[in-house]
């Protein structure tokens, strides 16, 4: 099934912070670079490791996508 024209625009459009969002996407980011760090700081150097801190900025990434496209 196609994804709705809607969509689409709204996943391709730039989302102006408004709001307490600015505000939100820093505590979200500042929680994935504590973790990031405990990541560096505790794992061995190792493709597992790559990929943990791939998979985070992915997360913080799309935990902020949810806040700037649905609000």
């Amino acid at each position: 099934m196609p994804i709705p024209q809607e969509e689409l625009d709204n996943r391709f459009t730039y989302h102006a912070p408004k709001g307490d969002q600015a505000g939100r996407y820093v505590l979200l980011r500042d929680a994935g670079r504590l973790y990031a760090h405990a990541i560096n700081a505790f794992c061995t150097d190792s493709r597992e490791m790559s990929l943990a801190m791939t998979k985070l900025e992915e997360s913080v990434m799309w935990a902020n996508a949810s806040i700037a496209r649905n609000e």
